[in-house]
């Protein structure tokens, strides 16, 4: 695996210094795993940058990166929602970015990526 795509569950969990979240990312890091974000995942998880230093760190980091949401992409999404009867477009990009990537969800929401792609692998917060 070259590295974790993230939902925003698990924005959030890390914002929150969620242990297993904290642990998640720390061992990513140390074997020098990618983790990525799509772009409209951290608009779900971005409040207030005042009050979120730990998750403005994180999407700082070197290791992360941070996949744009373009027309090209949207539309994707926008396709895989059609095909699988289902309207959450950002849940989609996520389950892009990690099958173009060949990586695994790091996901609050399973039962949904599973939805999207039953052969997505998943780490379940």
């Amino acid at each position: 695996m070259s590295g974790l795509t993230l939902d925003a569950g698990a924005l959030i969990a890390f914002d929150r210094n969620d242990r297993r979240m904290v642990a998640i990312v720390a061992r990513a890091r140390t074997h020098g795993l990618t983790l990525a974000i799509p772009a409209g995942v951290v608009g779900q998880a971005w409040r207030d940058g005042r009050k979120q230093a730990r998750l403005a760190r994180l999407l700082a980091s070197p290791h992360v990166e941070i996949e744009p949401l373009d027309d090209l992409r949207a539309r994707a999404a926008g396709q895989l929602c059609g095909v699988v009867k289902t309207s959450d477009v950002i849940d989609a990009t996520v389950v892009l970015c990690a099958s173009s990537r060949q990586q695994g969800i790091v996901t609050t929401d399973p039962d949904d990526m599973r939805r999207l792609s039953p052969r997505v692998r998943l780490v379940e917060l």
